[in-house]
């Protein structure tokens, strides 16, 4: 752990022994801050922010009165003083500038900005305009600013290195060349480096002040730092081109890394979703050449994120992203049944991302059909409805039928009228001038889906009776709006069609039509009458007109009066106002005119109801605002309110205030006063206020205060001293009277500061606090309050009470506190006394935290690599307060054995444990004082055993497959879950290569070669490790039998001879080849030939048209089992030549004697298997043919 140091900055020059740099103008110091590699710095800007620098970066700082705060550096760290240009430069640099090619950026875990310390910020300006130029620019680069919202991934920050090589060259000049009369060049330019001037810092730059004790420094990067082999270089020289190589070959190895993660696992398969799985990568950790783990710090893992993309073709274009996230387990959703999926992950960590991985092809189940279309009607009759569907999507599995469900009316359940495979269905039997509802479903091997929304129809009825006239709902100066009704017997119908028709000149013409039972008819003139009928239509026909009635319009009201305005000026108590009439009457005279009259916006009263032009509104309140509107009344009805008149009344001087009081109490320096407004007005009339001051009734009076609130505040007053008050009020008409003379005294004041208080060190964690008596100023304190706190700036109530004494407890050892004392008494508080401060003296270390289990690789004693062991287990905590005495080590308990002793270390790897095991782990910190308290227990468990190889077994064997099988039934040995295996096969040189890596257990292994044995061997992985190799298991492929020869030759010699002949076979393996020839005559089968021969000549007299000869091939065994193949097509056998011909009748004729008078050779005509097949789709193509027509004049033809 790296503990923080103070370093104060050095006095002005005379007092460091640098006389000669002394001058009138040089009052100035600058520190120019190294930051180290791995360590940080968090600097305040100007808005109040902290700006994180991470190292290596230079941080100039420029102060002007030659006084610098204390600053908060981590230990090893130089400071020595240079001049340049007139002008103190203190250096801050490390004891070693090792230089890192790249340095992550600060931890996840901690803020962009944090909180600065009020004790730890120095105040030291930063003057841009008389700092040199090279340092402006490197305090540029070194100050990143993290932006709120970060990547998905962190990306690596590197720093220049320019500050690093100037502040060396720099400090070497100093130690090596004297300095005399204070002149130095004011641009060093060390081997022939050439430093560029920057532009300048803008006005107003922000106060940088160092700080380094509030945040953690972040994690150093886990790559060792490199040192420079070659004479001559500084470690701050930019990196050299094989370091730019090695971090690209860094970066590509990473990326190999990510790219080698496996394909997703498909697992929890349905119709509409699927859950994919997949591992991590897993990193290798860098080794040098002697095998050890070349990092010597440990670092966090890397933080992945993943990438599931979703395809349904498998091509790369067609890849949508689905998850991104640092899940290894997605479920997917939405997927469509029976369909082919390709999913893939690819992985990125920072800003390096992978290649994807293999893709995953899966395919969803099977589901029910989906909801098919309503039904549409094909014919309608009085007793029957023809309806047809569409079919649905089946979701993989075929629809098999279609169930069509019926009801009658709203209120009756359905019923079912069709199942089958067919689309389209007529119901018969039912009721004519009846509404019914009809639903369809379909159904597969899966299920039934749900059923479609419900079509309603109506069957054909008889014409619709008349209906009733049309009823008069409302009537306006140019519109009339009319209701009707159905008539009696259309319940459960179509919506019938209303036509509304109105007389004109020209008869009865149409005004509206359609299935609403109201209708307003517009564009009519006022005050006239009009004749209006309806009549009804729907699918039975229509019906005969109803009776005509007739309706008038009404007139328009009359239009808006003038404003009103005022006949008079007005008066406190009276507004005198008149009006003209409106333009327009609307047709007849105005009844009445209607004057409103309001103080509001909202409420409005009523003032005068009569025919007059004018009125005099009286009884008002003076000096408040009134509003006046006017409308009209006539048989038209009521006109629009005019435009308002906004007058007020003539105001009057206030009266004198009343209830002249003190709000509240009285203290030692205030008064606070409060008066109500006069009684005469309204307190809205009042406009200001004022109040007069005098110590005596025949004093001066003085006015203390003058505004519109009816309170306020009398101060710079002496305590316990009697006043005399007046106060008046004023409005737009003048001031009022003064009020009645009002006497109030102040309160007497507070006690005076007590002492500083005698603190008494009683332990680690106990002060006794004790104080005496302060002067009351005429009041008796009553309490005193004691204030306790670590530093100066937030101390903290602990005790109130009368007592002078106190006993603190519950403290942290070797911590400084300060405290102080205040009185109260009943005139109020006084002052805080003097702060006294005091250390509580060193304990035993406080309780470990945050003990954890850790891999046995990420500790720097065990070798990097080294797989995880069942004996082992790798601890790591956080070290605790030491309370002022530095720890000295930890001791390890285990519950059964004595504790294990350790250095000083926050890790540690216990060896020699039982496997399979669960121990009870506790850790404490010891130090010069004695031992801390044992941490939390924390259970934690071994590794088990790697386990056995199961029993390898062949269950289908094939001349170029064989299928193995492993790890199931009930006679082999049960393996933990998680467990897989890997299959390896014996090549050329007795070397195993694995030809399966999976949880499954089995494997079918394919192209292999017919007759030859194969030896395998299988292994089982666990969480646990590998487990051992298998013996050898030998398996042989079968002998594959002789493929399907091509159909043999016949060609006929004589009469009676024919010559057959087939292809030849080369000898398979070294076995021969044998043929067999068989002929068919029908269902009989006679074997012809026999032997190696590829021809064989046949001699016999045909007996009819269907014999045929067919050939197959086998070979022998060297034990002298044969293996045969499939027979090769049948041939026919040809027609014989016209003499032979002649000859086989004249055979015939010899054959039978009995029919030589007119006798003949008959033979019988058979069909072949193509006549056959054409003739059977031929009938059955003129069956479907009369079906069809059966069924369009039995079923859709009737009506």
């Amino acid at each position: 752990m790296m503990m923080d140091q103070t370093l104060e900055a050095p006095p002005l020059l005379p007092e460091v022994g640098f006389p000669h740099m002394l001058s009138s103008d040089c009052m100035q110091q600058m520190i120019l801050v190294q930051v180290n590699p791995g360590d940080a710095f968090t600097v305040p800007t100007e808005g109040g922010h902290i700006q994180y620098i991470p190292g290596p970066a230079p941080v100039p700082m420029l102060s002007h009165n030659g006084s610098v705060g204390p600053l908060y550096l981590p230990p090893g760290y130089l400071s020595p003083v240079i001049e340049e240009n007139g002008m103190r430069k203190m250096m801050l640099l490390p004891h070693t500038l090792e230089f890192h090619p790249s340095l992550p950026p600060p931890p996840p875990h901690l803020p962009h900005y944090p909180p600065p310390h009020p004790a730890m910020l120095p105040h030291p300006h930063l003057f841009t305009h008389e700092m040199p130029a090279h340092y402006i620019h490197h305090m540029h680069a070194a100050l990143p600013v993290y932006p709120e919202q970060e990547l998905m991934c962190p990306s690596m920050a590197v720093p220049s290195l320019k500050a690093q090589e100037q502040l060396h060259r720099r400090l070497k000049e100093q130690r090596s060349t004297p300095v005399a009369n204070g002149n130095h060049n004011p641009n060093p330019n060390t081997n022939g480096v050439h430093h560029s001037t920057p532009p300048p810092l803008p006005k107003g730059a922000p106060l940088l002040a160092l700080h380094n004790g509030h945040s953690k420094p972040p994690t150093p990067s886990p790559r060792p730092p490199r040192h420079n082999k070659l004479s001559g270089r500084t470690r701050a020289t930019p990196p050299s081109d094989s370091e730019s190589t090695d971090v690209e070959a860094g970066k590509h190895k990473v990326k190999d890394m990510l790219s080698s993660v496996s394909k997703p696992t498909v697992s929890g398969l349905t119709c509409h979703s699927a859950v994919l799985t997949w591992c991590p990568p897993i990193p290798s950790a860098p080794r040098n050449a002697s095998g050890t783990d070349k990092h010597a710090r440990t670092h966090t893992p890397p933080l992945l994120c993943y990438e599931l993309a979703l395809s349904q073709s498998g091509t790369d274009g067609d890849y949508k992203p689905v998850y991104q996230g640092k899940d290894t387990t997605f479920t997917l959703g939405d997927l469509k049944p029976a369909t082919f999926y390709y999913v893939r992950v690819c992985v990125a960590c920072h800003s390096i991302k992978g290649s994807p991985s293999e893709a995953v092809m899966f395919t969803t189940l099977c589901a029910p059909p989906d909801t098919p279309p309503p039904p549409r009607v094909l014919v309608c009759t009085k007793s029957s409805v023809g309806l047809q569907w569409k079919a649905p999507h089946d979701n993989g599995a075929r629809v098999t039928a279609y169930l069509l469900e019926c009801c009658e009316g709203r209120q009756s359940s359905f019923r079912e009228v069709y199942c089958g495979p067919a689309k389209q269905h007529k119901v018969m039997r039912l009721s004519p001038a009846t509404r019914y509802g009809f639903r369809v479903a379909a159904r597969n091997s899966v299920g039934t889906s749900a059923f479609s929304e419900v079509l309603s129809c109506c069957t054909v009825g008889c014409a619709p009776p008349a209906p009733c006239p049309p009823t008069l709902s409302a009537a306006g100066v140019s519109w009339i709006s009319m209701h009707w009704g159905a008539p009696c017997g259309l319940a459960g119908r179509d919506a019938p069609t209303y036509t509304l028709e109105m007389e004109e000149t020209e008869g009865f013409r149409t005004k509206y039509s359609g299935e609403e039972t109201c209708y307003t008819v517009k564009n009519l003139e006022r005050s006239m009458s009009y004749r209006f009928r309806v009549s009804l239509t729907n699918a039975e026909g229509s019906s005969q007109p109803s009776a005509v009635v007739e309706y008038s319009t009404t007139a328009d009201p009359p239009g808006r009066p003038a404003t009103p305005r005022l006949h008079t000026p007005p008066l406190p108590h009276r507004i005198h106002t008149i009006w003209d009439a409106p333009e327009d009457d609307g047709g007849s005279p105005i009844i009445h005119y209607v004057l409103e009259l309001s103080h509001t916006d909202d409420d409005w009263e009523v003032v005068y109801t009569g025919a007059q032009q004018e009125h005099a509104c009286e009884d008002l309140e003076p000096g408040t605002w009134y509003k006046l509107r006017v409308y009209c009344q006539s048989q038209g009805g009521q006109s629009q309110v005019s435009q308002c008149l906004s007058v007020q009344t003539a105001p009057v001087h206030p009266g004198p205030c009343r209830a002249l009081c003190v709000f509240g109490e009285a203290t030692p320096s205030e008064i606070t006063l409060s008066w109500d407004a006069p009684e005469c007005h309204r307190e809205s009339d009042v406009c200001v206020y004022a109040v007069e001051l005098a110590d005596l009734a025949e004093a001066t009076h003085t006015q203390v205060y003058e505004g519109s609130e009816r309170r306020c505040v009398v101060g710079s007053l002496l305590p316990a001293t009697r006043y005399c008050f007046w106060a008046r009020a004023a409005n737009q008409a003048g001031w009022g009277p003064w009020s009645d003379m009002f006497e109030a005294s102040t309160a007497p004041g507070p006690p005076e500061a007590c002492g500083p208080p005698v603190l008494t060190v009683r332990g680690p964690t106990c002060v006794a606090v004790s104080w005496e008596w302060p002067q009351c100023n005429r009041s008796k304190a009553c309490e005193f309050r004691l204030e306790w706190g670590p530093q100066p700036g937030s101390p903290q109530v602990v005790y109130h009470g009368p007592s002078t004494f106190w006993e603190i407890t519950e403290l942290t050892p070797a911590t400084e506190y300060c405290c102080r004392v205040q009185a109260i008494s009943e005139a109020g508080a006084g002052p805080f006394g003097d702060i006294t401060k005091v250390t509580t003296p060193p304990s035993a270390p406080a309780v470990v935290e945050c003990v954890e289990e850790i891999p046995a690789e990420a500790v720097s004693d065990v070798e990097t690599g080294a797989t995880p062991s069942p004996s082992r287990l790798a601890l790591r905590w956080k070290e605790p307060c030491c309370h002022g005495a530095e720890i000295t080590g930890y001791n390890i308990d285990l519950g059964e054995q004595l504790p294990l002793s350790v250095g000083r270390t926050n890790q540690h790897v216990l060896e020699s444990l039982q496997p399979n095991t669960t121990y009870r782990v506790r850790v404490r910190a010891l130090n010069s004082i004695g031992a801390g308290p044992y941490s939390c227990p924390l259970r934690l468990r071994t590794l088990p055993l790697p386990p056995d190889p199961p029993t390898l077994e062949c269950t289908v064997c094939s001349p170029h497959t064989l299928k193995l099988r492993w790890g199931e039934g009930p006679t082999r040995i049960p393996t933990p879950r998680g467990t897989q295996y890997c299959l390896h096969m014996q090549t050329g040189g007795n070397r195993l290569v694995c030809v399966y890596s999976g949880s499954s257990h089995s494997f079918k292994l394919q192209r292999l070669s017919e007759a030859t044995e194969y030896h395998f061997s299988i292994q089982a992985m666990s969480s646990a490790g590998k487990g051992p190799l298998s013996p050898l298991y030998t398996f042989a492929t079968t002998r594959s039998p002789p493929p399907q020869l091509k159909a043999p030759k016949i060609e006929p010699i004589q009469w009676n001879m024919y010559s057959v002949t087939w292809e030849t076979l080369q000898p398979m393996k070294g076995d021969p080849v044998l043929y067999t020839l068989q002929l068919m005559r029908g269902k009989e089968v006679e074997r012809l030939y026999r032997g190696a021969a590829t021809s064989y000549t046949w001699q016999v007299v045909p007996g009819g048209t269907d014999w045929r000869v067919r050939v197959c091939a086998g070979r022998r065994r060297p034990e002298g089992a044969e293996l045969w193949g499939p027979y090769s097509p049948g041939t026919a056998l040809p027609p014989l030549p016209v003499d032979a011909s002649r000859d086989t009748k004249a055979a015939c004729s010899a054959v039978s004697p009995s029919s030589s008078s007119g006798g003949k050779c008959h033979t019988r005509w058979q069909l072949s298997d193509e006549h056959f097949a054409l003739l059977v789709l031929v009938v059955f193509g003129v069956v479907a043919i009369l079906f069809a027509v059966l069924i369009q004049y039995l079923f859709l033809s009737k009506d």
